[in-house]
């Protein structure tokens, strides 16, 4: 980021408390969304951030070094609990916690469902959530495309008013009303962007003109990389890795599980598709 002289503009910082126990929840375009949005809290008032991630990330070499000495918190698919128990704790410490309630990158950029995982664990540790959107990033780095050299890139950061959620709240409703709120903000941030939003652009969804997947053939590729995870064995994973990062195309994906999962019995693809 600071190679790239990235112009990252931070907006709405008055929302987001400088003491006690925070919640950060964000939108998640990029594989640089950790960064960005934590960028002025750690670099204007020291405060690291705690991030849950996935636990994949600190088992990768080189990578995973860096996620385990700076202490961020492992999440395992199918079993968030252990997690959860430590970013209460962390709250309760007093530190800023991020979550981004998407669980994975959003190919279309719109945003995906969020789980209640941010208001849990706000609730029970007695602190707010901030509602927070990072726009830009992708540009340089996101799922289906390397990354490329991006000088001078702008990125916009928005906190938005907090929620201040209690254990007698619903979760799921609070967690509606969450999202209902990073929606707007990402709306906002988008249509004020420097660079605005060109008709056709990759990185601009199709609800602004862009040239970004439909939600519904976003929603398909997800569906085609939880199926590739199913498969039995490294090889599978591996190459579903390899696309989440990497792929070219997001129809060849889709096109290429589809033609191996129709092969099997009506039982078969039914357990795959409900484990997807």
């Amino acid at each position: 980021m600071r190679l790239q002289r990235w112009r990252i503009r931070v907006q709405g910082l008055e929302h987001l408390p400088r003491h006690g126990g925070v919640v950060i929840a964000a939108n998640h375009t990029s594989f640089w969304d950790f960064f960005t949005t934590g960028w002025l809290p750690y670099h204007a008032w020291n405060r690291p951030i705690r991030i849950l991630a996935k636990a994949s990330l600190f088992r990768a070499r080189g990578f995973g070094w860096f996620m385990r000495r700076a202490e961020h918190i492992p999440v395992h698919r199918g079993s968030g609990g252990a997690a959860l128990r430590s970013a209460i704790e962390a709250l309760e410490r007093g530190e800023l916690v991020l979550v981004l309630p998407e669980q994975t990158i959003s190919p279309s950029l719109e945003l995906l469902p969020f789980k209640p995982g941010a208001i849990r664990m706000a609730a029970a540790a007695g602190v707010p959530v901030v509602p927070a959107v990072s726009w830009g990033s992708h540009r340089f780095h996101t799922v289906g495309r390397r990354p490329r050299w991006s000088w001078r890139l702008p990125v916009t950061v928005r906190y938005g008013e907090p929620l201040h959620p209690t254990p007698g709240d619903d979760p799921e409703e609070l967690t509606a009303v969450l999202r209902q709120r990073v929606a707007t903000l990402l709306d906002e941030v988008q249509r004020t962007y420097p660079d605005g939003t060109p008709e056709g652009a990759w990185w601009v969804p199709a609800r602004l003109g862009g040239g970004a997947p439909e939600p519904e053939e976003a929603d398909a590729f997800l569906r085609a990389l939880a199926e590739r995870w199913q498969r039995p064995g490294p090889a599978g994973q591996a190459k579903a890795v390899r696309d989440t990062a990497f792929s070219d195309s997001i129809e060849e994906v889709v096109a290429e599980v589809a033609e191996d999962t129709g092969n099997g019995d009506d039982e078969d693809r039914e357990q795959r598709e409900e484990a997807s």
